[in-house]
């Protein structure tokens, strides 16, 4: 997988996803699973690659490679 996340966008996408994650304690009942989606973001973020941005072409990672 190439890289199509830049360094501002991947910080941005790992605090997201643990302030979601975060929800899962926050809140109660039903409503804190809400938090799972934190998980998204945060992998995302991780890895260096949204799917979304290669569908749309999209690439905010200011380094080519390949």
């Amino acid at each position: 997988m190439d890289e199509n996340c830049g360094t501002v966008d991947r910080a941005f996408r790992v605090i997201v996803g643990i302030a979601l994650l975060s929800l899962i304690v926050a809140l109660e009942g039903p409503m804190r699973f809400i938090g799972v989606i934190g998980v998204v973001p945060l992998a995302t973020g991780l890895v260096g690659s949204c799917p979304l941005y290669r569908v749309f072409g999209w690439n905010t990672c200011s380094v080519r490679r390949g």
